[in-house]
């Protein structure tokens, strides 16, 4: 897009070309008293648009705010591009860590299966203990697998995001990066609306407008064309200069004029739409944050020691025999379900991050 800007900017300082006119046949006496010399002719001509000077600096400047127009929306692209990757690299992330967990689950069931049988080859429980276990254990497997096929179509997605090759074996590495203290959102909105390449485009769009309303109205004056001719004919030679002025008679451009007004409007229009769609990405973005951290927050601080210490608690009253294997595996529910909505807490406040940075109200690599 900036490629074709710039190409019309060249297209706008060019000079209109000369042109040159060619004539060329053969004369022939008619029958009557005094008949003209039969021979070659020959005529050569040439004519030249001389332009306006205020149209041309008009024409000019529409073409340098499309530039301007152009790189706006591409740095737009790249920021929303670079979102995208991010996005994705951190779902693959929570993805795998969900599969840590999932296995984690796993391998805590297997040991009480493994426990269990014994037990109820010795005769020291019932055969529902058993049964119990192993729905459980069947139940952490699924789990497991449904953790794998969330991760690789997260991959998958991240592979499509930055364009990876297909044979190319993508292993994302990192963490969910801590929280940030944020501004004060009214100051963090007066930042993205002054610094968001959409709102850059969406003005020089409107100066582009303005400028093509300027150029039609320049063209309304007319643009004289010089021209030259020699003209070569058996019995004499001659040659004539002149110009050729039209007459704006018909055509006042009232069309064109009405066009570039409407642009105007069109533009105009759009740079509020953008700035309400901006304040209003901002304010949710800001909300999630806020959101998201609370729980994360809460449940670190709270709910995820709560749930461990009760899982530590079931195992070891579980080995002395004062609780059976369903409170056991009830507390441990309990600590994956926490764990899970962390993550999800987690993500959701990256996540709300990552749409802060593209917004441009959060700097990339911001420190708490």
């Amino acid at each position: 897009m900036t490629d074709k800007a710039s190409a019309a900017a060249k297209t706008a300082r060019a000079y209109t070309n000369p042109t040159i006119d060619i004539y060329e046949g053969r004369q022939y006496a008619r029958p009557i008293r005094t008949p003209g010399v039969p021979g070659l002719l020959q005529h050569y001509g040439g004519s030249q648009t001389i332009e306006i000077p205020s149209e041309r600096r008009a024409r000019q400047r529409v073409a340098q705010y499309e530039i301007a127009s152009s790189r706006a929306a591409q740095t737009a692209t790249a920021i929303t591009v670079v979102a995208d990757v991010k996005h994705a690299f951190y779902d693959a992330l929570r993805r795998r860590e969900e599969i840590s967990h999932a296995k984690e689950n796993l391998q805590l069931v297997q040991d009480l299966r493994r426990r269990v049988e014994v037990e109820v080859r010795v005769g020291e429980k019932g055969r529902l203990e058993l049964t119990r276990a192993e729905a459980e254990l069947a139940r952490a497997q699924f789990a497991v697998r449904s953790a794998q096929i969330e991760y690789n179509n997260a991959i998958a997605m991240l592979r499509v995001t930055i364009a990876a090759p297909a044979d190319v074996n993508l292993e994302p590495r990192g963490d969910l990066e801590s929280r940030i203290s944020l501004l004060p959102v009214d100051q963090l909105r007066q930042n993205v609306l002054n610094a968001h390449p959409a709102i850059a485009q969406s003005k020089a769009d409107i100066q582009a407008a303005e400028a093509s309303l300027d150029q039609q109205k320049k063209l309304r004056i007319p643009q004289p064309q010089l021209f030259a001719e020699f003209e070569n004919q058996p019995d004499l030679r001659f040659w004539r200069t002149g110009v050729n002025i039209p007459i704006p008679l018909w055509d006042r451009r009232h069309g064109q004029i009405e066009e570039a007004h409407a642009n105007i409007s069109q533009s105009t229009a759009i740079l509020n739409q953008r700035r309400l769609e901006l304040i209003s990405a901002l304010e949710r973005a800001y909300e999630q944050y806020q959101l998201a951290d609370q729980q994360a927050t809460s449940l670190e601080s709270g709910s995820l020691h709560a749930a461990e210490s009760a899982v530590d608690a079931a195992k070891a009253a579980y080995r002395y025999g004062e609780r059976g294997i369903v409170e056991v595996l009830d507390a441990q529910r309990v600590l994956q379900s926490v764990r899970g909505d962390l993550l999800d807490a987690q993500y959701a406040r990256q996540s709300a991050l990552i749409d802060l940075q593209e917004l441009g109200a959060v700097a990339p690599g911001a420190k708490p």
